[in-house]
């Protein structure tokens, strides 16, 4: 199954992108180029310093579209009866193409929030969307019984924990790129308090981002232990207990990038944890829906 591989191979990908992308802001090589699609007006410059973060960052970046075209392309030939696999695979395309002309915008207008924050949000969608067609494209998972109303129950709590770390990461994104990583220069506390004066928008920005993370982490680690309880098939067991173990780690990276003062390791995996988490629940809640239930015993026609 051609086609399964390369999208299993554009989602890590996609991940590996994503953390060179929070590499170049960490080391403050978004500008080394300072024009675009060239840097210094030609395609190889020469690799060293910021440079090469960032010029590397367009690299992979430029692989991912052609990996991705190779993926639509088998995707189209091996699939003909599902018709909603290409117009996704389109639809991605389309994704990659709209966040390559953001990232030119980043560095043509000098690294403006909103579109930085854009930029970011259009990656994460992508790894949600490759994310879905890797797992709907893959060998039926094997479950050792029907999950009956629990599978619908995972879906959407699943689903529902994606859109919390996407609506977080886009927060977290804002916090970077307008510089207020260290509005609050101490944890587990902000300012000394709990909650801190609200006095301008960085001190809030960053206190909400840490109050949805604590949101995020109670509701994973209670959806992973739900799981559990409801004695769901292995493979979602697993999916839950990796996305307990992904949350936690995340909160944890947040500390230690505030007793860091950012340094470039611990906020660089902080931003590929939560790409790591947001597709584990998108995979979570696909195999979910795609899971058999069981069969009515009220089913059928009934004779006399």
């Amino acid at each position: 199954m051609l086609h399964h591989r390369a999208f299993t191979i554009s989602a890590f990908w996609t991940l590996a992108l994503l953390y060179l992308g929070s590499v170049v802001h960490a080391t403050e090589s978004s500008l080394a180029c300072p024009d675009w699609p060239t840097c210094f007006g030609t395609m190889m410059p020469e690799m060293t310093g910021g440079v090469f973060w960032e010029h590397l960052h367009r690299l992979v970046a430029g692989g991912l579209v052609l990996m991705f075209g190779l993926s639509t392309w088998l995707a189209k030939t091996a699939t003909p009866d599902q018709p909603w696999i290409f117009r996704a695979c389109l639809a991605g395309l389309g994704l990659l193409v709209i966040q390559s002309i953001f990232g030119g915008l980043t560095v043509i207008y000098r690294l403006p929030d909103l579109i930085s924050t854009t930029h970011l949000g259009l990656a994460f969608l992508f790894l949600a969307l490759v994310t879905v067609l890797a797992s709907v494209t893959g060998s039926p998972t094997k479950f050792e019984s029907p999950l009956g109303e629990a599978a619908g129950r995972i879906t959407i709590l699943a689903s529902a924990g994606a859109a919390l770390i996407f609506v977080q990461s886009l927060i977290g994104g804002l916090v970077r790129h307008m510089d207020a990583g260290m509005a609050c220069p101490d944890v587990p506390l902000c300012l000394g308090e709990f909650v801190p004066p609200l006095v301008n928008s960085m001190i809030t920005l960053h206190f909400t981002h840490r109050l949805i993370g604590i949101l995020a982490a109670l509701m994973i680690i209670g959806l992973s232990l739900w799981i559990i309880r409801v004695s769901a098939p292995k493979p979602l067991r697993l999916l839950g207990l990796l996305a307990a173990a992904l949350v936690v780690t995340q909160v944890g990276l947040g500390f230690v990038s505030v007793v860091t003062s950012l340094a470039v390791i611990p906020v660089s995996f902080h931003t590929l944890i939560a790409a790591g988490l947001l597709a584990t629940l998108v995979r979570l809640a696909t195999l979910a829906q795609l899971s058999p239930r069981p069969i009515s015993s009220t089913s059928g026609i009934r004779v006399g």
